[in-house]
């Protein structure tokens, strides 16, 4: 019997991200071999006409989204065996480059994507349990918590690689449970726990035992096509850890702003409620930001004053980032 080599595609995901009406925001694709599951703009790397992996994906985000795409930075390269196959499948294997794009809406974003089968969408619809803006989600104490409690007494499963932290210190480390304080940089880590266990759709599907051992899973978000929701969580882990020493943030505001603008959209992208008085006194510390003498009225309210990005702040310090904290 002759020996099959296995072929291999590079593949190209991003992770597109906006802040839009309160909510961080990602842009998803629909599948058009699945209709019922989103997925992120995604295309294979094209040597023959893009340079570099970069290049291709900027071409790629524009066909699919007519999108053109401002600050981009690479995130992970996802290569697990089995994540682009199916059963009998003897296609390439696909290995795909992660990127992590931040973007500002502009009127008519919308319905351009739309044309192009493409909308924005809150990630906190694939991430409920990140949110913790108004409290504690109830979906923790209710669905996860138990569930994974439970599966921490399981027996591994058979062949299931060591690991040097027990199940329960994963869980207390990555939840923040008994003495362990949340994190909202460990969103990777929650996901991938939550994969194990067999507790999100994708596991199901994936046939992994803990999945198919369950009668039923409890809802915790739509799926996304292959890996793409573990690549979304890998941006949102990176966004979050980056937004304490880079100033990322203003990649997401329009050019004047006000402070209880910058505010919302900090608290969106980090999913924590940040005291007013806190947050001006750390933006006002760090001097990330000088007014332009404007106001604005649009709230209604007050004339709030306007304030921009101090641009020149980049050359003055080397982590200009803004550390905000727990509630």
């Amino acid at each position: 019997m002759p020996h099959r080599q296995a072929s291999i595609e590079i593949g190209l995901n991003a992770v597109i991200v906006s802040v839009a009406g309160g909510m961080p925001q990602i842009v998803h694709v629909n599948d058009a071999d699945d209709r019922a599951l989103d997925s992120l703009p995604f295309g294979p790397f094209d040597p023959i006409h893009h340079r570099t992996f970069e290049i291709g994906l900027r071409s790629w985000v524009e066909n699919q989204t007519a999108l053109r795409l401002g600050y981009v930075e690479q995130l992970y390269t996802f290569g697990d065996r089995g994540r682009h196959r199916v059963s009998g499948d003897e296609g390439p294997h696909v290995v795909s480059v992660g990127y992590l794009a931040l973007t500002r809406q502009t009127p008519g974003s919308e319905s351009m994507l739309a044309r192009h089968n493409s909308a924005w969408r809150s990630w906190y619809d694939y991430f409920p349990w990140e949110d913790w803006r108004t409290g504690r989600p109830a979906l923790l104490d209710r669905e996860i918590l138990p569930a994974l409690d439970s599966w921490a007494h399981d027996p591994p499963g058979a062949g299931e690689a060591p690991k040097p932290l027990s199940r329960s210190e994963r869980i207390r480390l990555a939840f923040g449970t008994g003495s362990t304080s949340w994190d909202e940089e460990r969103a990777l880590e929650r996901y991938e726990l939550l994969y194990e266990a067999g507790l999100v759709l994708e596991a199901r599907r994936d046939g992994r035992p803990a999945a198919l051992a369950r009668e039923t899973l409890p809802f915790l978000g739509p799926a996304m096509r292959f890996d793409h929701r573990r690549v979304l969580a890998t941006a949102i882990s990176r966004l979050r850890g980056k937004l304490k020493y880079r100033p990322v943030i203003f990649e997401l505001m329009p050019e004047t702003f006000t402070l209880t603008a910058l505010q919302n959209s900090v608290e969106a992208i980090s999913g924590r409620h940040l005291h007013k008085q806190n947050f001006r006194r750390l933006v006002e510390n760090a001097d990330l930001v000088e007014p332009t003498g404007a106001t604005s009225t649009a709230t209604g309210g007050r004339p709030a004053a306007l304030f921009r990005f101090r641009h020149q702040l980049m050359s003055e310090r080397p982590a200009p980032g803004l550390r905000v904290g727990g509630r």
